[in-house]
C-alpha cells in the first residue's frame, strides 16, 4: 500500500511526466512508500479519482500545468468531496504564481512553488508524523544540482518503448526573455556531465533512442554540448533521435562540425526565434543578433540534416502584423522545415505582464492565457491570425504539401497564406477535424480561387505531394466531379445494404 501518490494529466499518453519522477528520485527513505500515477486530460476526472484512492493514500500530489488546469481543478474538487482527509499537495508552474485568484490553490492542503524536490520529501516527512505546517503556500529554494538524485531509473520499460523520454544536461536559462518564465532564473547550471551521461547509457543500454532535452540553451557551453553530442555520436544508428533546443545566434566553428556529423532524421532543433524586430526584441528584454540568428539558420539548412523548427510568436508587445509579417517573411526564406506560429501567452509569473497597461495587453482568463487583443493587434485580427497559426501547422509544418506549398506562398509568404487561411474558413468554417483527402480538394479550389494560380500547375504539384501522402484511391480535384464521385459511393453502400436486408 502507497502512503504517497505522486499524480499529473498529461497532454497525451505518448508524454511522461518528468517532473514526478524527480520527485519519486529524491523521497530517500520514502521512495518504497511512493507510487507514480500517470493519466491524460482526456480521462473523465471521475475516474481519475477512483484510481487515486484505491489504495487509500495519506498524501496525494499534483503536477499542475498550463494544459491540465481545467481538468485538475475538478479531480481536487472531486478529491476533496470524496475523501476530506487525504491531503492534497499541489506543485508545477501554473499553481506557483498569483495564488489567491485560482480555486485549485483554494481548496489544496499545501502548495509547493518551484522546483520542490526537497520541499516535498521534507513536507511528506512532517505530515507522515503527524504534523502540519501552518503555511500553506511554501516557497521552495531552488536545489544545489550535485545534491539531486537523477530520476532516469523510474522510466519504466513501457517508458521507454513508448514514450517521449525527457532527459535535461542543464536546468535553468540566463536570459531574460519576459514571455517565458525562464526569465526568473538567475542564470543556467549543468548537472555533473559524467553522471549525466552515464544514465544516458543506461537508458541507451535499454532500448532508449529517442531522448527530448529540456535544455533552454543547449549550446551555451560549447564544449558541454560537444560533449554530449559525441557520446550519442559514438551510439548512433538507425533509430537514434535527439531533440535540442538552442540558442539561434550562438553557433561556433567546433559545433558546426559536429552537427554534420550526424546524418538525417537524428537531429531536431527547437530554435526560438520570436521575431526579427529589434524594437520589439528591446521591449521584452531579448538578447538576439538577428543577422547572426539568420545565417546560422541558413546554415543549418544547407549544410546539415538536422530537422528545423523554427519559433515565431504572434502578438508581443509593439508588433503589429506588418513587423509580424516582415519576421514571418525573413525566416520563411531561410527555410526552416517548420514554422511554429504560437499566439503569445500570459503564463501566470512571467514579467510580459508589466506592458499591459502601456500596450492594452488583453489576455484569455482562461487557459491557455493566450493574448485576446492589443493597441496594435484587435480582437478580429488576431482571430484571423490564430486561423492562419491552425492552417499553417495543418498544410506547412505538417510535410504533406512539400511540392504544391512554394506555389501557394510565391513572392510573399506572409500576405498569400493570410489570403489563402481567410478563403479557407470562410469556405469551411473549420480549422479541425479537415479529411486529408478534403484538405488536397479545397487547397485546389483556394488555389486557383483565392490566389489565382494556373490550375493545371497547381494540379501538377498536388498530383505529386498526393502521391506520397500514403492515401489510397484516386484523387479528383474537380469540385463538381468529386460530388459526382462521392455520391455513386454513397449509392452503392446504400445498395450494399438493401442487399442485406433482402
Amino acid at each position: 500500500m502507497s502512503n504517497i501518490i505522486l499524480s499529473t494529466l498529461n497532454a497525451r499518453y505518448i508524454h511522461s511526466a518528468f517532473g514526478l519522477r524527480y520527485l519519486k528520485a529524491n523521497m530517500a527513505e520514502l521512495a518504497d512508500a511512493t507510487t507514480i500515477i500517470e493519466f491524460t486530460i482526456h480521462e473523465r476526472p471521475i475516474d481519475v479519482v477512483e484510481r487515486l484512492l484505491q489504495s487509500q493514500p495519506r498524501i496525494i500530489g499534483l503536477g499542475v500545468y498550463i494544459w491540465n488546469i481545467v481538468e485538475l481543478t475538478q479531480v481536487v474538487a472531486l478529491l476533496k468531496e470524496v475523501s476530506p482527509e487525504t491531503l492534497l499537495v499541489l506543485g508545477g508552474p501554473e499553481v506557483s504564481f498569483e495564488h489567491a485568484a485560482q480555486p485549485i490553490v483554494g481548496m489544496a492542503d499545501y502548495v509547493i512553488c518551484g522546483q520542490g524536490e526537497q520541499e516535498w520529501v521534507e513536507l511528506c516527512r512532517l505530515l507522515l508524523a503527524g504534523e502540519r505546517p501552518r503555511q500553506k503556500i511554501i516557497n521552495a529554494i531552488p536545489p544545489r544540482l550535485e545534491q539531486l538524485q537523477m530520476p532516469y531509473h523510474l522510466y519504466s520499460d513501457e517508458d521507454v518503448a513508448h514514450r517521449i523520454l525527457y532527459v535535461e544536461a542543464s536546468r535553468g536559462c540566463p536570459f531574460k526573455c519576459e514571455f517565458c518564465l525562464s526569465a526568473l532564473d538567475k542564470t543556467a547550471k549543468p548537472f555533473d556531465l559524467e553522471l549525466f551521461l552515464g544514465e544516458m547509457d543506461k537508458l541507451y543500454q535499454r532500448g532508449a533512442r529517442h531522448f527530448k532535452f529540456v535544455d533552454r540553451t543547449f549550446n551555451l557551453k560549447i564544449d558541454f554540448s560537444i560533449r554530449i553530442l559525441d557520446f550519442f555520436l559514438q551510439r548512433l544508428d538507425d533509430k537514434l533521435f535527439l531533440h535540442f533546443e538552442i540558442i539561434p545566434d550562438h553557433l561556433p566553428e567546433a559545433l558546426k562540425t559536429a552537427i554534420q556529423r550526424f546524418p538525417e532524421g537524428t537531429l531536431q532543433f527547437e530554435i526560438g526565434v520570436q521575431t526579427f524586430n529589434p524594437e520589439v526584441q528591446a521591449l521584452i528584454s531579448r538578447k538576439q543578433d538577428n543577422n547572426k540568428t539568420a545565417d546560422n539558420l541558413r546554415w543549418i539548412a544547407e549544410h546539415t540534416h538536422a530537422h528545423i523548427h523554427a519559433d515565431l510568436i504572434i502578438g508581443l508587445p509593439g508588433e503589429d502584423m506588418a513587423s509580424f509579417a516582415r519576421s514571418f517573411n525573413r525566416l520563411a526564406q531561410l527555410a526552416p522545415h517548420e514554422i511554429q506560429v504560437g499566439i503569445l501567452k500570459r503564463l501566470r509569473g512571467s514579467p510580459i505582464i508589466r506592458h499591459t497597461p502601456a500596450f492594452d495587453m488583453r489576455y484569455n482568463p482562461n487557459p491557455p492565457y493566450n493574448i485576446l487583443s492589443n493597441n496594435l493587434i484587435d480582437f478580429a485580427t488576431l482571430q484571423r491570425l490564430n486561423r492562419f497559426a491552425r492552417y499553417w501547422d495543418m498544410i506547412a509544418n505538417s510535410g504533406r504539401f512539400r511540392q504544391t506549398l512554394p506555389l501557394l506562398l510565391a513572392d510573399d509568404p506572409f500576405e498569400s497564406f493570410m489570403v489563402l487561411s481567410d478563403w479557407l474558413f470562410s469556405t469551411t468554417t473549420q480549422t479541425h477535424q479537415i479529411a486529408l483527402k478534403r484538405l488536397f480538394l479545397i487547397l485546389y479550389q483556394g488555389g486557383v480561387e483565392a490566389l489565382n494560380i494556373t490550375a493545371s500547375t497547381l494540379e501538377e504539384m498536388l498530383m505529386i505531394d498526393y502521391a506520397t501522402s500514403g492515401l489510397k484511391g484516386m484523387l479528383v480535384l474537380d469540385p463538381e466531379q468529386a460530388a459526382r464521385q462521392t455520391e455513386a459511393n454513397a449509392s452503392t453502400r446504400q445498395q450494399r445494404h438493401r442487399q442485406v436486408a433482402l
